[in-house]
């Protein structure tokens, strides 16, 4: 099957439209064969580092031929979006690779994404390898409901002030990191969210130094303080646990209040201080005004 030939397996022929690609994030043979069969036969490729994407189709066995391989990343998109995007008029099947895993996550692929949507133009996927999906799996955490934060940024007080936006979701939160800054950004975590969640870092997931350590997030952020870090990380951390609350405690803030508010008003403000149901936390200060009568 020669690229010229542009059919997949069974003779189908690949449709006409932008096709994103997940490439491996570390082990070569994580690429699907759906992905080696859009790669064989895209009228053009374009790629974040045309580098990685050549080496990757070198392995496989899968020839360029004589069609055009584009770069494409932050630095170029605006100039190079029009020529995928003429392609595409002209009906021809666009094939984008991100650098490695999931394109779109953490990769300049939306905006190409987004220009073809606008243009009226089909988009496909060939889902495959995230370092998303990778560290939740083997995390450990819940997995029901998550959110991929994306880079922290890059100072401190900035890092600390926009973590502490994600202290109340109820969900468990990911973030990507620079193995340079890893150290100081779960420190700030345990100032912004509380060292006691727990939390993974994962390094070079599906590589040959493969780590992942788990623990509250003040443990880690002892662990790594000092520490020179190499390769590719991603944070994982637990979402926040139901405070539990003490009948004393409720008890004890109702008298505080009931001395100089109405018991209606009193109840409402310890409710919501403790995150308790308001009829309970009613029905509680009227026993407690009917005691003191």
């Amino acid at each position: 099957m020669g690229a010229a030939s542009g059919l997949l397996p069974g003779g189908r022929r690949l449709a006409p439209g932008l096709h994103f690609l997940s490439t491996p994030i570390g082990a070569a043979r994580d690429i699907t064969l759906r992905a080696l069969d859009i790669l064989t036969v895209a009228d053009v490729i374009a790629a974040e580092d045309t580098r990685s994407l050549r080496h990757l189709m070198e392995i496989h066995g899968v020839a360029l031929g004589g069609r055009p391989l584009i770069a494409y990343h932050d630095h170029n998109g605006e100039a190079q979006r029009p020529r995928l995007l003429r392609a595409l008029e002209a009906g021809q099947s666009v094939a984008y690779a991100s650098e490695a895993g999931t394109p779109l996550v953490a990769d300049p692929g939306y905006q190409l994404a987004r220009a073809a949507i606008a243009a009226g133009h089909p988009v496909f996927a060939a889902p495959g390898p995230s370092a998303v999906l990778a560290a939740l799996t083997v995390s450990g955490l819940p997995s029901d409901r998550f959110l991929f934060a994306g880079f922290p940024p890059k100072t401190g007080s900035a890092r600390r002030k926009w973590l502490s936006e994600f202290a109340a979701v109820p969900a468990t939160l990911i973030f990507y990191e620079s193995p340079k800054r890893v150290g100081e950004m779960l420190g700030d975590l345990a100032q912004s969210l509380g060292g006691e969640r727990q939390a993974v870092v994962c390094r070079e997931l599906t590589k040959r130094f493969e780590e992942v350590r788990r623990g509250t997030i003040s443990e880690l952020a002892a662990e790594f303080a000092d520490q020179t870090v190499k390769g590719e990380i991603v944070v994982l951390v637990d979402r926040p646990q139901p405070r539990v609350v003490q009948a004393a405690d409720v008890t004890a803030a109702l008298r505080e209040r009931l001395g100089r508010m109405r018991v209606k008003d009193a109840a409402a403000e310890v409710a919501e201080a403790l995150g308790l149901p308001r009829r309970e936390v009613y029905q509680a200060a009227l026993r407690l005004e009917n005691e003191a009568e």
